[in-house]
């Protein structure tokens, strides 16, 4: 009998779920006439949802996601291009 630990990371799906709730608000305040890139790095500093539309429910996404993962997901994705 093999008695192995298994290790698995949430990691990936954690990074996939930021990923597309970042696109969806991006989208979003594209529709409504934003400039996406300054509002996104706005919530960001501030962690103020104003910055964000409530247009296709992008406000309550972002809000799903922990600003620290969020810079650590941005900044991982940012050095390895």
């Amino acid at each position: 009998m093999h008695d192995k630990t298994m290790i698995f990371s949430l990691g990936d799906n954690r990074d996939e779920s930021i990923r597309t709730i970042l696109i969806t608000v991006y989208k979003a305040l594209e529709e409504k006439g934003y400039n996406p890139i300054s509002q996104i790095v706005g919530y960001i500093l501030s962690e103020d949802p104003t910055y964000i539309t409530t247009h296709n429910n992008a406000r309550s996404l972002i809000r799903k996601i922990d600003r620290d993962d969020l810079l650590e997901v941005l900044l991982q994705s940012y050095l390895k291009s």
